[in-house]
């Protein structure tokens, strides 16, 4: 913990409102805690992707008084991010547990944003559609590049996760297709021109274990050979 004093030359203004005549500022990781006038606290989150810094949030705490317990005054935190379940829960009991669950609240909701967007950067063409929340807790897309339509669905039961928790990927054979997942027979459940998809377990292990950007790399690397198996086995089932 790094711990600076800095007297300031006449009033100043922060982004609060708050004028303060001098501040201690401490560095925890990647927030900066500030003691401002009266019983209140600054605090500013830095958030990263990949080693290069996104956006800057911040909170500002207060207690009328130091018998009674701390509420958030005012912040920039985006309202789909849960900051007042937290503050019920953490803040009168602990503050600083309070103020590490909003920063990991934050850099994960960057991680997932900022991982959407590169997979979009990289591999627009090959997506058909995309859609997510607004805290991106829920993800959908489609690689349409193929014999099969593929979909992905991701969820992520906790909003500091940054890998999904629930996976579902399936191959959707096009009609009048002659992928392999579309040469079922009947007893595997197909019924005239609507076959059944295929799950492909390979590349919801991928998901759960890689960043989004490296999975949708190695699912695109193996989808072939990976049809190619599932006709193998339902050829002979």
């Amino acid at each position: 913990m790094e711990a600076d004093r800095k007297s300031m030359a006449g009033d100043t203004t922060i982004s609060s409102g708050t004028y303060i005549q001098e501040k201690i500022t401490y560095k925890v990781g990647n927030k900066v805690i500030c003691c401002l006038e009266g019983a209140r606290i600054g605090i500013q989150y830095e958030t990263f992707f990949a080693g290069e810094p996104c956006e800057l949030y911040h909170i500002v705490l207060e207690s009328k008084s130091f018998l009674q317990k701390m509420t958030v005054l005012e912040h920039t935190v985006p309202f789909f991010i849960p900051i007042r379940d937290a503050e019920n829960e953490l803040l009168s009991s602990n503050a600083m547990k309070f103020i590490d669950r909003v920063g990991e609240l934050l850099q994960a909701y960057v991680d997932r944003r900022e991982q959407v967007r590169l997979i979009k950067e990289l591999y627009g063409n090959q997506i058909g559609e995309l859609y997510h929340s607004l805290p991106f807790n829920m993800v959908e897309f489609v690689l349409d590049d193929y014999e099969c339509k593929v979909t992905v669905t991701l969820r992520y039961e906790d909003l500091i996760c940054v890998l999904p928790t629930r996976i579902r990927v399936l191959a959707w054979p096009r009609k009048n297709s002659t992928s392999p997942v579309s040469m079922n027979r009947r007893g595997n459940g197909v019924v005239g021109s609507h076959p059944s998809p295929a799950r492909l377990s390979y590349a919801e292990e991928a998901l759960r274990s890689m960043s989004l950007p490296e999975a949708f790399a190695e699912i695109v690397l193996n989808l072939p050979q990976a049809l190619q198996q599932l006709y193998q086995q339902r050829s002979t089932s």
